[in-house]
């Protein structure tokens, strides 16, 4: 869909360039409402679920600062992106960066972990998907049905190519995600006003503190799972791709930023202080098996759509490099819808053999954050700033703010880069080896 695929006027009469015109006008129509719809529902899901979780581990004060702050954070990186897609409008995804970075190794380096995050991704709601089947039904089903079948409906909610033909799924999956978090910290409100007779803090089994004993790896990987949170980014270019005005990505941007920011400080801080140290990752277990059957029923549509979303995605870029010459890439003939059909249907394949090789929701996405989200969101965009968007010398006048600024957003990624992977896969070992997890590919 870039600039280079427009047809010259005196090709008009050719069939594959109606099919190019044809697509370009299905394609480029997303506006910055629709964008900020389909931002929130592509990030405003699974990472809500583990924060009261992180908040239990890391306690009050370390919960909301850090979610705060790395949201903060989050958005400058994200700014720094969209600038870098305005700039070099021949950057379709994020991937595409890589390029312009490194040339051709860099190319291949953010093609892998591009794709790599949003399978990973993928898994995960796929996971989160078996978990929501299995507390809905209370059935005695093997675990790995429940996880063909979560795989089975991302994959048919994928089939729409088009991120303006999706975003009216997007309402629905935001109001669900609300509506589950709301009944969530509701009834573990009354569940704990019911058993202490008051909301008195002393009677309220939370800590301003981190646990006692916390080792490293449980922070960090705590910490891990409220930078998961703010994962929006690696998508934010291929959005950009779907925009009639992508200059309006800003408006996008704040307010996602600014939503993201209260849902998941109040999501986290209300239900840990409703439900204290007992409080489950995902969050939606912690409201007692009546409610969790509800609020997971309530919470089916974001956990499906949003991973949707990152199945197309991902597939978008695939497939449009793979047909980069082609109206094929705008899957509306039939060897487009084909091969399109075929690509969904294997990335949803691998992203279900991911969710049922690593089974630990909090750990699953400790590692995501650790290997992909620390680069993509957060340490690579700095490197954006300096390589490609700064005007002079990082030490004039005019740049010693942006400068400054970066260099936070490259510290804090590295830190969850070197940290995260080393503390999540610590953690991972030590819940096989203590035997509290089934073995991969197990019920």
């Amino acid at each position: 869909m870039a600039s280079e695929g427009l047809p010259k006027t005196s090709d008009l009469s050719d069939p594959e360039t109606q099919y190019i015109l044809e697509g370009n006008a299905r394609f480029r129509r997303l506006g910055w409402k629709r964008l900020t719809v389909i931002s929130i529902v592509e990030a405003i899901a699974l990472g809500s679920l583990g924060l009261p979780s992180a908040f239990a581990t890391l306690g009050m004060v370390a919960g909301v600062i850090l979610t705060i702050g790395i949201g903060l954070v989050a958005m400058y990186a994200g700014y720094n992106i969209g600038q870098v897609k305005l700039k070099y409008p021949e950057v379709g995804h994020y991937a595409d960066v890589g390029h312009l970075l490194l040339g051709n190794v860099g190319g291949k380096i953010f093609v892998g972990s591009f794709v790599a995050l949003l399978v990973f991704v993928i898994g995960s709601h796929c996971l989160t998907g078996a978990i929501a089947f299995q507390t809905i039904t209370e059935s005695s089903v093997c675990s790995v049905v429940f996880s063909i079948v979560s795989a089975a409906i991302l994959m048919i909610l994928a089939i729409p190519p088009s991120f303006a033909e999706i975003a009216i799924l997007g309402y629905i999956d935001f109001a669900s995600i609300i509506l589950a978090i709301g009944v969530t910290v509701i009834a573990t409100g009354i569940q704990s006003h019911s058993s202490t007779g008051t909301f008195s803090a002393d009677h309220i089994p939370w800590s301003a503190w981190p646990i006692a004993g916390i080792t490293f790896s449980q922070a960090i990987v705590a910490a891990n799972n409220i930078v998961f949170a703010y994962s929006f980014a690696g998508c934010l270019p291929s959005f950009m791709e779907d925009m009639h005005t992508p200059e309006d990505y800003v408006k996008t941007l704040w307010w996602l930023g600014g939503i993201q920011i209260v849902i998941y400080t109040l999501t986290g801080s209300l239900i840990y202080a409703f439900v204290g140290q007992g409080v489950q990752s995902p969050a939606l277990l912690s409201a007692g098996p009546v409610i969790s059957r509800v609020v997971f029923g309530i919470a089916l549509p974001v956990i499906f759509i949003s991973g949707s979303i990152n199945v197309t995605v991902v597939c978008r870029y695939i497939h449009g490099k793979f047909y980069h010459d082609s109206a094929a890439r705008f899957i509306n003939t039939r060897k487009g819808w084909m091969t399109w059909l075929g690509l969904i249907s294997l990335v949803t394949v691998l992203a279900w053999v991911i969710a049922e090789a690593i089974p630990i929701f909090s750990e699953l996405l400790s590692i995501i954050s650790a290997l992909f989200v620390s680069g993509l969101s957060f340490y690579i965009p700095p490197v954006m700033w300096f390589v490609l968007l700064r005007d002079g010398a990082w030490y004039e006048k005019h740049n010693l703010r942006p400068a400054l600024c970066n260099l936070v957003v490259f510290i804090v990624g590295m830190i969850v880069f070197g940290c995260g992977t080393y503390s999540s896969i610590a953690e991972l070992v030590n819940e096989f080896r203590s035997g509290e997890i089934s073995k991969p590919f197990t019920c």
